[in-house]
Order: C-alpha cells, then sequence, then structure tokens
C-alpha cells in the first residue's frame, strides 16, 4: 500500500487518536501528517514525535499555528528530527519558537539528510535566529541544503539579519524559494535583496508582498531584472507602495525569460530526438534550460 496523508485542522485531539496516528507513522502507511492547529497533550505531543521519528515513509510534517508551543515540545521536536531521515517538509509556521527555541533544533536541522523546505514564519524570530538559518543554505552543492524556505512575518529581524541573509542566499549552491512576505523589509533591505538575486544561480521565486517597498526598490529590482541574467521567474510584490506600471514591468520582463528559456528547451529536446541536424559551429555546445519548481513542496499542506 501507497503512503497516503493524515491531515487534521483545529481538533482537540484524543488519547486513541494520537495512538492511531502513531501505528500508522510506525507502519510507514503515513507521507503528509499535519495537525496544523491542533489540541493534544504534552504527553500525547510526544507519542507523535516518537512515531514520526522511527517513520521511514513521513515527507511532510506540518505542526502549523502554535502545536510546538514550550521549549520541552521544540527539545522533543529535535530528538524526532534526529532519528529520522525521511522528512523533506517542515512546517512551522505560527509557532512561538523565538531564537533560543531555534537554536535547540537547528543541530537536528543541520544534520538532516532529506530536509528541503522548512517553514519558520510567524516563529518571533530575531537575528540571532536569521544567523542559525543562514547555516541552512550552504554555499557547497556537495552539501544537503534548502531548497524552499519561508520566513514570513518575523518582525523582529533587523536590517542587520536581513542582510545576512541576502548574503547566504547570493551564494547558496540550491535555494529556490524564499518568502519573506509580511515583514518590514523596506527598500533598503530590497536593495541588498537584489543583489542577492541578481548573483544567485538558482532562486526562482521570491516573494516580498507588504513589506514596505516602494518605486524605489521596484525600480532597483527592475534594473536587476532587465540587466542581469537570472534565475527568477517570480517576483511577488503586491500590497507594497508601487506604482501598477512598474509591477507590470518587472511581470513582463519575467515573462519573457521565461518564454526564451522554454524556446531553449524545446530545441535542445528537438536536436536530442534528431541526432542528424548538423551545428554549423562545431565547438558549440548545447545546454538544457528548465524554469520552476513544478509542484512547490510547500504548496502540498496549507499553512
Amino acid at each position: 500500500m501507497l503512503p497516503g496523508s493524515i491531515q487534521i485542522s483545529g481538533e482537540t485531539l484524543s488519547g486513541a487518536e494520537i495512538r492511531d496516528i502513531c501505528e500508522s507513522l510506525r507502519e510507514n502507511s503515513v507521507r503528509l501528517l499535519s495537525l496544523r492547529g491542533c489540541q493534544l497533550s504534552e504527553r500525547d505531543f510526544g507519542h507523535v514525535c516518537r512515531g514520526a521519528a522511527e517513520s521511514r515513509s513521513l515527507a511532510q510534517l506540518n505542526l502549523n499555528l502554535g502545536i510546538v508551543s514550550n521549549i520541552n515540545r521544540v527539545k522533543q521536536l529535535a530528538e524526532a528530527l534526529k532519528a529520522n531521515r525521511s522528512v523533506q517538509s517542515l512546517f512551522l509556521h505560527g509557532s512561538p519558537l523565538t531564537d533560543a527555541g531555534l537554536a535547540l533544533l537547528n543541530p537536528a536541522l543541520s544534520i538532516h539528510p532529506s530536509l528541503v523546505a522548512l517553514d519558520l514564519g510567524d516563529c518571533m524570530l530575531g537575528d540571532e535566529g536569521i544567523n542559525l538559518i543562514c547555516g541552512l543554505l550552504p554555499p557547497d552543492g556537495a552539501k544537503s541544503g534548502l531548497k524552499e524556505l519561508t520566513l514570513s512575518a518575523n518582525p523582529g529581524v533587523t536590517s542587520k539579519g536581513w542582510g545576512r541573509l541576502a548574503i547566504a542566499v547570493a551564494h547558496s549552491s540550491q535555494l529556490r524559494v524564499l518568502n519573506l512576505d509580511y515583514n518590514p523589509l523596506g527598500d533598503q533591505v530590497a536593495g541588498m535583496l537584489a543583489v542577492a538575486v541578481a548573483s544567485s544561480r538558482t532562486l526562482e521565486v521570491l516573494d516580498l508582498e507588504g513589506t514596505g517597498l516602494t518605486n524605489q526598490s521596484a525600480q532597483t529590482l527592475l534594473d536587476m531584472v532587465e540587466n542581469y541574467p537570472t534565475a527568477l521567474r517570480t517576483l511577488i510584490l503586491a500590497e507594497n507602495n508601487i506604482s501598477p506600471e512598474l509591477q507590470q514591468q518587472i511581470s513582463d520582463l519575467l515573462s519573457e525569460g521565461e518564454e526564451e528559456e522554454e524556446t531553449e528547451a524545446r530545441e535542445v529536446t528537438a536536436r536530442e530526438k534528431n541526432p542528424w541536424i548538423c551545428q554549423n559551429n562545431s565547438s558549440s555546445q548545447m545546454v538544457l534550460m528548465t524554469s520552476g519548481l513544478g509542484d512547490s513542496l510547500l504548496a502540498e499542506t496549507e499553512m
């Protein structure tokens, strides 16, 4: 039987329900476990963590909206992640982690062999937490690292912390999706992010919705998209003080880049199917360009 999913939202879970969940985890019959906004006792939370630790099928774990509500639960989750080898996506959106909680969780995140998507939105993080997250974006392609990162609504991070993240993004060997929506970034931080995007070879999606940007930063982003080759395909600028004209210009340029890559990809595919197509330049190289992540790991469950 193929692994399935358990998705429960906003319920108070009984001991019997927790036992059923844990049994399914240990039988490796669960790929996605979402307990978004649910109420469960400290003891039952520990049971779920031990079940996750033993599971070899669990790929996505959603504990959004306050499930990881204290330091003791953070410690139990960290122990589970140290033992688990299968989780690819971890959702902790709306958990009061703070920098201290993330410091306890970080060693397990750093050594996890499969984790590629992490949601730490609205987790009361500050600059120290951002410094820890930067360690999850290694520049060496031989090391595992995050492909999708959500840091929405963490207003305690200062421009210094965001600057540190921008440097890590610029050198990350794998990051493809970065969600920074609803943080008070402002034009200064947006300028740093523009440099990071121009330097990154992998970043395809950047969400800056509701981040206090103006036409000044939008013009910087427009210049970046217009004049520098970038992997960026989606830039979200809604709910900022940016003119519709500038937003449309940026959108049009990103669409043009995607269309060009799709054309190149079709040409390469045609040449691969017909090896007798003559190349005018015998030393020319064929490069297959692809765009988009397909189905985002973070999109499979609701926040």
